[in-house]
């Protein structure tokens, strides 16, 4: 059984099997594609697709920053993934809208080329399986995270991506269960999929933007909570010895959600959750489920 009905691509629903390219399609070539991770949760009130629009404003503005030619309409486009969720009668999922290069060919020039948009929408547990709760050990790659003279770390590209694979893939290989990429001037940016928090003396510390950081919903969102609930936040450069000397660490995305870190390069950081990162964990789950009434319009709700 597929893992849901139907796929909406280039206009219309299709078939899960139906939904392909061809296999010189200019973005499986060449990695030009533009995409997001979405979140829907099951709430007391139905599917509520959490912060929707903010995701589908980051994917417009990577459209526009890396040229493409593809005019993105945020009410349609929200229209649609709710209209798919509802199609595939899915109440808790993962959404993947995806923008690419659509020439069928070998050559890299994109000018004047058509484009495809394909949205998939399909059931998505803990991205790290039970360790989403006890906790994760990480290992500072030796691959640097890409900047922005290269590819823009802001652009959520699927040719981005590679940096992030060979990462991960060498934590794994070490025996651990993630990376955490340093920028190019040794500053602590994120992991490979996730972005960074540390909690130092009661405050909570995350790298700036500069720092090769991609613009993280979750990570937004994170930040805002925090300040409602009194605790300080700064965004600020961080080293990796601060990453070993941190109370806590976590990480934090869409299909991550909020992961604690126990461990970065074999140094012990806690046994667990620590107060803060559960604190923001247990307030964050709160307000992604519908229960807390100061952040409802966070959720966008399927309806029937």
């Amino acid at each position: 059984m597929p893992p849901a009905k139907k796929i909406w691509m280039n206009g219309k629903f299709v078939n899960w099997k139906d939904a392909k390219i061809h296999v010189l399609t200019h973005a499986f070539n060449y990695g030009t594609a533009i995409f997001e991770g979405i979140r829907c949760y099951d709430t007391p009130r139905g599917p509520a697709i959490f912060r929707l629009k903010d995701h589908l404003h980051r994917m417009q503005d990577g459209i526009k920053s890396y040229e493409f030619e593809y005019g993105l309409s945020i009410e349609r486009m929200s229209a649609t993934i709710k209209k798919l969720v509802k199609i595939n009668k899915l109440r808790s999922c993962y959404i993947r809208p995806i923008c690419y290069v659509a020439t069928v060919g070998v050559g890299l020039n994109t000018i004047g080329a058509p484009y495809g948009f394909a949205v998939t929408a399909f059931p998505f547990g803990k991205y790290y399986g039970d360790k989403s709760e006890k906790g994760i050990t990480t290992m500072v790659s030796s691959w640097r995270r890409i900047k922005a003279t290269i590819l823009s770390p802001h652009v959520k590209a699927s040719a981005n991506y590679m940096n992030s694979v060979l990462a991960k893939k060498e934590a794994v290989e070490e025996g651990f269960d993630e990376a955490i990429m340093l920028s190019d001037e040794g500053h602590v940016s994120e992991a490979t999929g996730e972005n960074l928090f540390i909690v130092k003396d009661g405050a909570l510390y995350t790298p700036p933007l500069h720092d090769a950081v991609l613009a993280g919903i979750t990570r937004d969102s994170l930040m805002k909570v925090a300040k409602d609930l009194g605790i300080p936040v700064f965004e600020e450069s961080l080293l990796r010895d601060q990453l070993y000397t941190a109370d806590e660490v976590f990480l934090c995305g869409t299909a991550a959600e909020i992961t604690p870190v126990t461990q970065v390069d074999h140094r012990k950081i806690t046994k667990g959750v620590g107060p803060v990162t559960k604190k923001l964990k247990d307030t964050f789950f709160n307000i992604v489920n519908g229960k807390d009434e100061r952040y409802l319009s966070w959720l966008e709700y399927v309806g029937k």
